[in-house]
């Protein structure tokens, strides 16, 4: 379900603060972030975002394509292996 229009976007109230402060220092640093919910905003283009994934964090560099869409979108939590029974073609 989506979230209601007259609500606006969710966003955690750090990340915001963290921008402003990179985007006044001048230097491109990446800002580590936890908050996989929050909602990607127009401020945030040309920044680069650290988004943790429960194990380290993943740099994702902001473009306009990804405005509306969350920071967990970019941040897998699960790495794909294979599938487990397809042992055939390993064996001779």
């Amino acid at each position: 379900m989506t979230r209601s229009v007259w609500k606006g976007p969710f966003l955690d109230g750090y990340l915001l603060k963290k921008a402003d402060r990179v985007r006044n220092s001048g230097r491109n640093e990446v800002i580590k972030i936890w908050s996989r919910r929050s909602t990607i905003l127009p401020q945030f283009v040309g920044l680069t975002f650290g988004v943790y994934n429960g194990h380290k964090h993943i740099p994702v560099n902001i473009s306009e394509e990804m405005i509306g869409m969350k920071f967990g979108e970019f941040s897998p939590t699960r790495t794909f292996t294979g599938h487990g029974g397809d042992k055939k073609a390993v064996k001779k």
